[in-house]
């Protein structure tokens, strides 16, 4: 995403660019193909809320810089309710078809294995960075590159779902058309149900860690069975609370838990379970999945995993303008900085590509004012967090600074959050006009 993104800003302002793409010969665990912009975990870039929601807002800013991701992802976009959802094998063909038509870019497929010491380049390697870059970065730091763990959730043939037991329903109805209103697959459960589907999650073979290795685990991305272990009810009240949903077959019954499906693709062959990332192996996984009512004879077309994410310690080694203070020829970023999510580490990469950009024209570019979406996650990952404790985020309205004169608290929530949307927008418009 970063790469593909930043590759791009740089090409349409005009300057040569090279992309380095290990894939397809040295492969990761995560990816199955070669292509660029390849989305692992899910298929969705979350809301597209530009007014109330910062991850609304950042879609918002990278459309108004051209941003390619972002062009890609509404062209092949799939019903998701409020959110922006994706058709994952299409949207990674246009990616790649889009830099390989740019007279601008030359595509090089290989391993970069260490860091050049001459010329401006970028380093977007993603939470996958290849081991042996990693350590060669961990040498040119002078510090061991932290590391947790994500995991990916399944993905289901809908045809072998039953649909007499399951329905389509958006939360609360929510969506402007017909399609988005139905744009989610809902599995329901009643209690007994639940409790037997939590004791075979808690119970189900997992995978196991290295010795020595410790298993952190980014907040937005647990693991399900690891949110069961910290409490049975924990599911009931996160990704299958069954709250907004009517089930049609049995309309005067109130489910007890609900397993939420989206569409993966613009066809509706496959739906991937909703926040459904798992840690468990692939045999138990089936046993465990197919107890869900309507997935009693669910056909998988991929199943979940685990893998090891890599990323700097940026605010002790970046500075405001993503480089490498110990080797400012280097710019950093996307996923490896420390941001989480596709749409941040996209922003990051559009915003690598502007400064590199800018600084090879020699009209050097300041990072854009913290008022922005683009601009509160730089701020927080080369300064604004502390380095002791830095972990990766996500983009959030708590990263801005507050605007005068707003109520605080959860009744005056929604004027404050529009008063950010709407100043980020004049203030990141002002930062692109130069």
């Amino acid at each position: 995403m970063a790469g593909s993104e930043a590759a791009w800003q740089a090409a349409e302002a005009g300057v040569p660019v090279v992309l380095h793409e290990m894939r397809p010969h040295v492969e990761t665990f995560a990816h199955q193909t070669g292509l660029l912009g390849e989305m692992v975990c899910s298929n969705s870039f979350r809301s597209d809320d530009n007014e109330q929601n910062a991850v609304g807002l950042l879609h918002w800013e990278m459309r108004a810089a051209g941003g390619l991701i972002m062009q890609m992802a509404d062209k092949h976009s799939l019903p998701a309710g409020g959110a922006l959802a994706v058709d994952r094998d299409l949207f990674a063909q246009s990616v790649t078809d889009a830099l390989i038509a740019h007279p601008n870019v030359t595509i090089e497929y290989g391993e970069i294995t260490t860091l050049p010491e001459d010329g401006p380049w970028i380093v977007a390697t993603g939470p996958l960075t290849s081991g042996a870059l990693a350590e060669t970065i961990a040498a040119a730091t002078g510090a061991d590159a932290l590391a947790f763990f994500d995991a990916i959730a399944p993905i289901v043939y809908f045809d072998s779902i039953d649909m007499s037991k399951a329905w389509m329903q958006s939360r609360y109805d929510k969506g402007e058309t017909e399609e988005e209103r139905t744009a989610y697959l809902n599995c329901p459960m009643d209690k007994d149900q639940y409790e037997a589907f939590i004791d075979a999650l808690l119970a189900a073979d997992k995978t196991e860690f290295r010795e020595g290795e410790t298993a952190t685990y980014f907040d937005g991305c647990l693991p399900i069975e690891v949110m069961a272990e910290r409490g049975r009810e924990t599911l009931r009240f996160g990704p299958m609370k069954p709250v907004g949903l009517t089930n049609p077959h049995q309309p005067d019954v109130k489910a007890y838990a609900v397993v939420q499906l989206r569409r993966d693709n613009k066809l509706g062959t496959l739906y991937n379970i909703v926040g459904f990332q798992t840690k468990m192996k692939h045999g138990a996984q089936k046993d465990v999945f197919k107890t869900i009512p309507g997935l009693e004879n669910a056909s998988f077309a991929r199943l979940g995993g685990i893998h090891r994410n890599s990323f700097i310690n940026s605010p002790t080694l970046l500075d405001d303008q993503m480089r490498l203070r110990s080797q400012p020829n280097i710019r950093f970023a996307g996923q490896i900085t420390g941001v989480e999510g596709y749409v941040e580490s996209a922003a990051m990469g559009l915003l690598a590509g502007r400064l590199a950009t800018a600084e090879i024209k020699g009209a050097p570019l300041g990072p854009p004012p913290d008022t922005t979406a683009v601009g509160a996650l730089i701020t927080h990952i080369t300064g604004g967090a502390d380095a002791k404790t830095f972990q990766p985020m996500n983009v959030n309205f708590g990263l801005f600074p507050p605007v005068e004169g707003l109520k605080s608290g959860r009744r005056g929530r929604k004027d404050r959050y529009k008063a950010y949307t709407d100043r980020a927008k004049i203030d990141w418009q002002n930062w692109l006009n130069g």
